[in-house]
């Protein structure tokens, strides 16, 4: 485990940090169901209000040059295409600026969105240490299917010994308690 004052790598079996002399942990603490649903309640929340004013005006300044584009070639559907085009880039612009939410914080050295947070706890890897982008890239992706049959994969959090969902098992990731 590595030690959460100093960051010093310590066998899994030791109380007392070798470099610091501070305690650690044996076990962590999972993080549980409800925790987890207030963080990620609150983080939804968070990308809708900021990232999708973002995504609407990006959306359609892209949407409208893109849209314009196929009433220059003399469409007789411009209208359409224009509204069409607009929310494919909103659509798209929100579904990249939630993904780079989650990787960027979940990665990042606080390891937890501003939900988690919140909440007080954090990602780690199976050994208590700092995830990667492209691991919190995966994590986030293996959310679709934790969400794909009546969110069974999120509700495996309450029923395994580490208090995982699927897409913590797929990414080989820890939800703790600070």
């Amino acid at each position: 485990m590595y030690c959460e004052k100093c960051g010093t790598y310590n066998p899994d079996d030791t109380a007392i940090c070798l470099n610091c002399s501070a305690y650690i942990p044996t076990t962590p603490q999972y993080a549980g169901f409800w925790k987890r649903l207030l963080a990620a309640i609150f983080d939804t929340f968070l990308v809708a209000v900021i990232g999708g004013p973002i995504s609407i005006i990006l959306g359609i300044i892209l949407g409208s040059v893109a849209g314009s584009f196929v009433g220059v070639l003399g469409n007789d559907y411009f209208f359409p295409a224009l509204f069409s085009t607009m929310f494919f880039f909103i659509a798209g612009i929100f579904l990249v600026l939630r993904w780079l939410y989650f990787a960027i914080m979940e990665s990042s050295s606080h390891q937890a969105t501003f939900g988690k947070e919140l909440m007080g706890i954090r990602v780690t890897d199976m050994n208590g240490r700092r995830i990667s982008f492209w691991r919190a890239t995966l994590r986030h992706f293996a959310k679709i299917l934790s969400a794909m049959v009546y969110y069974l994969g999120y509700l495996m959090i309450g029923f395994t010994r580490k208090k995982q969902g699927l897409h913590d098992l797929i990414a080989g990731c820890l939800v703790i308690n600070k």
